[in-house]
């Protein structure tokens, strides 16, 4: 075609500048949902042939129904073009979207060059009917960002391998947001996948090299064979976090909250955060400060500090974190959710998570998928994360990676949330800063979160005395030869005549120099100049610190109003809106109080004085068993109202939210959260108490453990549903067992409580005491609506939590001859039968806290029944399970001096309950027969 025809097939074709563009949106909607786009377009899309992968038309039929199409409304006529080179031209574009969804797939990601990848077809221009006659030929380039609308074939296909499949591999096709795809193309094709850095940069990121580089070779020299978790092979994790913190600081960051499993965090703690060199010598070498409590190993520890950034200093936070790898990550976000909500940000972009994972432990942790699943939801959204993935190729010894998988990236879990990927090969610096700088620039456009695959190798084993060459022979013989990427950057900078050779060594022997001193070698480090909170208030308290737990009548009722005051037009399902008639009886004191009325008037107080309330877990705004409804949900249009919000304009905030159906990740979230706001109350409910098993990692590793090993106070609240009604093994125990297995040195707090006044007090003493440890609340199911079950007023106004309730009846204390001690629902099945029998002698007292437990309080109920020998201990539980083997030796501290303690309850069991209705209550029948001594 001669130029003068071309440049009129050009102008008015309907390929023509934007309507290029344009086509290309409305093929890749029909692609994803043929019924997305018009019934005209479905016809013509129709006739292009796919292989199936891509949009593949290399023989494709489509002359005559584009030669009719033309998208300008302004033109009176159809114009004809050459049908070949129509053709083409729709080659053209499918070649760019070929690169674009495949091109990572040749990119070269692998710094040791092991990977044996087949070619992808896809991206030759021969497989889309593209000949050598073409390559001089002007084409349109549609949303292409790189030069101008038109380009040569040869041009084009240059500047798609140099964006795609150099050392950055992009996927980001998965995608089904033009506006994000559109993004990311702007700003990866119009620089060809690079970034042009000035001489002072480049020079700082081989400064991040060095450093990552010569702390490890320290460490190995000065502590040979000691575990540190090596970062070498890593090294570019260094300038890469260096760059994301400059990155953030520059979007307006005010703090940044990392988390990461153990390998390469000594080199995060001293050449990020600022850690001293001397201080992690002094725990080589074993030094120990005895307030510390157990302490942890080094590389579990976290820390903070400040680090200066042009945009301004910005806080950092290292997450404590235990070897169960992967589960820090909903740690940290809960913790960013904390921290957004005392700075009142709600977009996220005042506080910026990173989680840095394993490529193996990616792609095998539950609770990375969990964490994910949360990322857009409303009550656990923090503006996206950057999740960076440190993929040394190797799953712990795992030689073969189609052991650690079943996918070809071990990021593909971030196509579930439909975020964007960036490979990037870590012996190239440049491309990893660039990589970095894009990935938050991309949080912050779209608040969503976006995956780093920083691929490297470990250039040890998996740790300093493990032998990698018995299982990846291949693997160490190359990295044994391969130089390190420090080395690597800094030959390319002294070619490049950056540097000179002197430099670099002088920058060598600078930084070592720092490291003999134990001095500070991060030059960005400042000292702290904002704590994200004061914990003064909450140290050195102890569970019986003293507090104020008197609120006025006249207040209660005030509040109670306000709380059954709800909009006339919200109209509530029948039966939510006789439970708020009954809460108006109330309220009026024509009606003793229930356990979701005096829940929801702890709430009330708590915020009225000014303390924020937080509560999830899986249908927590109304409650699993149809007692709480928080959150009133309008019959005629499915708008919620939250009385709780409308007490006052003065009032402390409160969030409620039905969680995702997900315990490991909503657990480790709200510890998070509660560890980085304490002036508040922060709960967890289990939909049932026997669900907490599968965030048994959270229990173990941080509420139970976190203040002894690095001294993390927490205020968590857990409400477990426990109690047996004849729902089988599921939904029967909390496990209280395990829970009291895992007390000591005052760690928590387990409770039972039994009334609507106890619960309503134990959530103000959770609060107001000035004690920050977990409360783990064994919380009723059919006590929620026990006629025996409710309390007045006057109790929650004048009254405290009863760590043990002494006898409720008028006994004679001198004709008593058996004393029974229990927890929770089985009071009320003895105090029942107790009285239809009409047993004078058998007095009942309930624990209501079991630990710590109250020994003093014990000792003044226990004080009229010191004549008695024959005590019992009364349990719903199996003999193995509940109270008995944990807190037995409590219970025999208590007795008089002759007194015996005998056991009642079920006999010891695998399972945590029967599954048969008719067994259950032949069972608790005869446990409360043999606590009653009753034949």
């Amino acid at each position: 075609m001669q130029r003068d025809s071309l440049k009129a097939w050009q102008e008015s074709s309907h390929f023509a500048g934007a309507n290029a563009a344009y086509i290309e949106e409305l093929y890749e909607a029909y692609l994803d949902d043929p019924s997305s786009v018009a019934e005209e377009w479905q016809a013509i899309f129709a006739e292009l042939p796919s292989n199936g992968t891509v949009t593949d038309v290399a023989h494709g039929r489509i002359r005559d129904y584009f030669r009719e199409v033309a998208l300008d409304s302004n033109r009176s006529k159809k114009t004809t073009a050459d049908p070949e080179l129509s053709e083409k031209q729709v080659r053209v574009l499918q070649l760019i979207n070929a690169y674009r969804f495949r091109g990572h797939q040749a990119a070269a990601l692998d710094p040791l060059g092991l990977w044996q990848r087949p070619p992808v077809p896809e991206l030759d221009p021969g497989h889309h009917g593209l000949t050598s006659d073409d390559m001089g030929r002007q084409f349109n380039t549609g949303s292409y960002a790189y030069g101008g609308e038109t380009l040569t074939l040869k041009e084009l296909v240059s500047s798609l391998q140099q964006t795609y499949c150099g050392h950055i591999g992009a996927e980001y096709m998965h995608i089904t947001s033009t506006r994000e795809k559109r993004w990311i193309q702007q700003r990866l094709e119009s620089v060809l996948g690079k970034a042009n850095y000035t001489s002072e940069e480049k020079q700082r990121l081989l400064s991040g090299l060095n450093a990552a580089e010569g702390l490890e070779k320290y460490l190995g020299a000065k502590f040979p064979g000691a575990k540190r978790f090596s970062l070498e092979g890593g090294d570019a994790m260094v300038p890469m976090m260096r760059e994301l913190i400059y990155r953030a600081g520059d979007q307006g960051a005010k703090e940044v909250v990392v988390g990461m499993a153990h390998r390469g965090r000594l080199n995060m703690l001293v050449n990020i955060l600022g850690k001293k060199p001397g201080d992690l010598f002094d725990e080589f070498a074993g030094k120990h400060d005895e307030a510390l409590g157990s302490g942890d190993v080094k590389y579990h520890q976290g820390f903070s500090s400040d680090f200066a950034t042009p945009g301004g200093n910005v806080h950092l936070a290292l997450a404590f974190n235990p070897s169960h790898l992967e589960i820090v990550a909903p740690v940290v976000i809960g913790s960013v959710r904390a921290r957004m909500d005392r700075r009142k940000c709600e977009t996220g972009k005042l506080v910026m998570p990173i989680t840095i994972h394993g490529d193996s432990a990616i792609a095998g942790q539950g609770v990375v998928q969990e964490t994910l699943n949360m990322s857009q939801t409303r009550g656990f959204q923090v503006g996206g994360a950057i999740r960076v993935v440190i993929n040394n190729q190797v799953g712990f010894t795992t030689s073969n990676p189609a052991d650690t998988r079943s996918t070809e990236y071990c990021t593909d879990i971030a196509k579930m949330v439909q975020a964007p990927v960036f490979h990037v090969n870590a012996d190239d610096p440049e491309a990893v800063a660039f990589v970095a700088q894009l990935a938050v620039d991309y949080r912050y456009e779209f608040g969503r979160d976006v995956f780093i695959d920083l691929i490297c190798y470990r250039r040890h084993g998996h740790n300093e005395a493990d032998e990698p060459s018995a299982t990846q022979p291949l693997m160490y013989k190359k990295i044994k030869k391969h130089p390190t990427p420090r080395k690597i950057y800094a030959e390319r900078l002294i070619e490049q005549k950056v540097m000179s050779a002197e430099e670099v060594t002088e920058q060598i022997n600078t930084y070592r120099d720092l490291l003999e001193r134990g001095d500070c070698v991060v030059p960005e480090w400042r000292v702290m100049t904002e704590h994200s909170v004061d914990w003064t208030p909450f140290l050195d308290h102890d569970w019986t610190a003293a507090y104020d737990s008197q609120v006025p009548l006249e207040k209660l009722q005030a509040l109670g109003q306000a709380l059954t005051d709800f909009p006339e037009e919200h109209k509530l399902h029948s039966r939510v809106n006789k439970i708020y008639k009954d809460r108006e009886a109330m309220v009026a004191g024509e009606k003793a109080l229930d356990w979701g009325m005096a829940e929801i008037l702890a709430y009330a107080t708590l915020l009225d004085d000014g303390y924020r309330v937080r509560l999830t877990g899986q249908d927590s705004g109304r409650g699993t068993f149809f007692h709480r409804h928080a959150v009133l949900h309008n019959q005629e249009n499915a708008t919620t109202y939250m009385p709780l919000r409308h007490l006052s304009e003065q009032q402390a905030p409160i969030e409620i939210y039905d969680s995702v159906l997900s315990e490991a990740a909503v657990l480790a979230f709200e510890y998070g959260y509660a560890t980085a706001e304490p002036a508040g109350l922060t709960l967890w409910e289990a939909q049932f108490g026997d669900f907490a098993n599968g965030a048994q990692v959270v229990i173990d590793q941080f509420l139970s453990s976190g203040e002894q090993k690095w001294g993390r106070l927490c205020g968590l609240t857990m409400l477990l549903p426990h109690g047996y009604e004849g729902q089988g093994p599921e939904h029967s125990s909390a496990r209280l067992e395990r829970f009291l297995q895992l007390c000591a040195n005052h760690n928590m707090q387990v409770c039972v409580p039994t009334t609507p006044a106890q619960v309503y007090h134990m959530i103000r003493r959770q609060t107001l005491r000035p004690m920050r440890r977990p409360l783990v609340v064994m919380s009723p199911k059919s006590l929620l609506r026990h006629p025996l079950a409710v309390s007045g007023l006057e109790e929650l106004a004048n009254g405290t939590f009863q760590n043990v309730i002494g006898e409720v009846d008028e006994l004679d204390p001198t004709q008593v001859d058996r004393v029974v001690f229990c927890s929770g629902k089985v009071y009320f099945d003895l105090l029942e039968k107790r009285r239809r029998e009409e047993l004078t002698n058998v007095a009942l007292i309930r624990i209501e806290q079991l630990y710590p437990f109250p020994a003093d309080e014990m000792a003044k109920v226990l004080a009229d029944y010191q004549h008695v020998t024959d005590f019992v201990w009364c349990q719903e539980e199996p003999q193995n399970q509940g109270a008995w083997y944990c807190s037995q030796h409590h219970f025999w501290q208590a007795l008089p001096p002759r007194g015996q303690l005998s056991y009642a309850g079920r006999e010891a069991s695998a399972a945590p309950a029967v599954g048969y209705v008719s067994v259950h209550t032949k069972q608790q029948q005869a446990l409360v027969n043999d606590a009653l001594n009753l034949k």
